[in-house]
């Protein structure tokens, strides 16, 4: 079914991601409202902006019924604001999507019952459940808490019982999750497309590199076998499959060492790592997320030339605002700023990609840009 392009699209959540799903949606003839309880949010100056907690079951409701269907921008959202808007307008992804992903525990036991693989885990929800997770993992692991972390937030590393007592105390006795470290060699990424006839495909493999748990660098496509590039797509694709998903579903996965392939986490929206396609591909991510909620066939994926994207964080305003001067005159990079009020360490400002038919040249001259930056 072809939504109208009379009604607005709705999106739960107006940060960066909602703003550059405006921008896709506005561009091929939607209006957008989006749902976000904080004021002067990125997507607000592009948007209807509805501003209300998720909680608030009249605004919800009110949002729902203008809307020809909803998406979602971030996994954070109450599932129960999903399923009381799924009573007047389609939610895509759907509140079982959501549901799963928010959860490590939950997540981690669906990717296992559909035969795909993870991380060895334990999984804790009390003082009591940690001497047993620890004889699970027994070596180097990491505490994650279940619900609401992100970009390495609520992680800590362990390496004895004793410091997963403390560790476990640090995390305020949350339900958590007990990782086994990975012999990491790569981590990759896979966005998948899917829509609601069940017509799927796969941005190119993104290879990411993570600082201090938030992503640094994608760089793209990534330095992978062609087996494994398709067998992470297969796996995305049986993922997708299992939850009937529809939108636009990122997974990241682990390599190890000895090149076997994991899953880590999945998320039920376009991600930081697949940025890149907005200038790289002939359709971006945010396309895709207007195209599958609207039911149109997915776009042409195409990689026309290698990328290299790198974030830009709060750290790079302490002292002074960045000097764009240099991104701006390269005619091989792309700067996107998403006008958020205030800049803080680890808060995510922006991104840059540099595009080059030669993927070394790429990164290097994202490096340099990115090193002009910090001084």
């Amino acid at each position: 079914m072809i939504l109208p392009e009379d009604k607005p699209l709705g999106i739960l959540g107006g940060g960066q991601l909602g703003q550059m799903f405006t921008l896709a949606a506005r561009s091929m003839g939607y209006q957008v409202i989006c749902f976000e309880p904080e004021a002067n949010c990125p997507a607000s100056s592009l948007s209807q902006h509805q501003q209300a907690r998720f909680d608030d079951i009249a605004a919800l409701t009110e949002f729902a019924q203008q809307c020809s269907a909803v998406t979602l921008e971030f996994e954070n959202i109450p599932v129960s604001a999903v399923q009381h808007i799924e009573q007047f307008c389609p939610v895509h992804p759907s509140s079982k999507a959501l549901t799963i992903a928010q959860h490590r525990a939950t997540e981690k036991n669906h990717l296992q019952q559909i035969g795909l693989p993870t991380t060895r885990f334990a999984v804790i929800t009390t003082e009591h459940d940690l001497a047993e997770a620890w004889a699970h993992i027994n070596g180097p692991s990491i505490l994650k808490i279940a619900t609401l972390g992100y970009d390495g937030k609520g992680q800590i590393s362990v390496d004895s019982l004793p410091t997963l007592h403390t560790a476990f105390q640090q995390l305020d006795q949350r339900a958590c999750i007990l990782e086994a470290k990975v012999d990491l060699a790569k981590e990759i990424s896979v966005i998948l497309c899917r829509n609601a006839a069940g017509q799927h495909c796969c941005f190119p493999i993104a290879e990411n590199r993570h600082v201090d748990g938030i992503l640094d660098t994608t760089v793209v496509p990534a330095n992978i076998q062609p087996a494994m590039a398709q067998q992470a797509q297969a796996m995305a694709v049986t993922l997708a499959e299992s939850l009937a998903y529809v939108g636009v579903l990122a997974i990241e996965f682990f390599i190890d060492q000895q090149h076997t392939l994991m899953i880590n986490e999945m998320a039920p929206r376009p991600h930081n790592s697949g940025h890149y396609s907005i200038n790289a591909c002939i359709t971006s991510q945010f396309q895709q997320q207007v195209k599958m909620m609207c039911g149109f066939q997915p776009g042409s994926t195409h990689l026309h030339t290698p990328a290299v994207m790198k974030n830009l964080l709060g750290e790079l305003w302490q002292t002074h605002p960045p000097a764009w001067q240099t991104l701006l005159n390269d005619p091989h990079c792309h700067l996107h700023l998403y006008g958020k009020q205030g800049a803080r360490p680890g808060r995510k400002m922006g991104h840059f990609t540099c595009l080059d038919a030669d993927l070394k040249q790429a990164a290097a001259r994202a490096q340099q840009h990115m090193m002009r930056l910090q001084k």
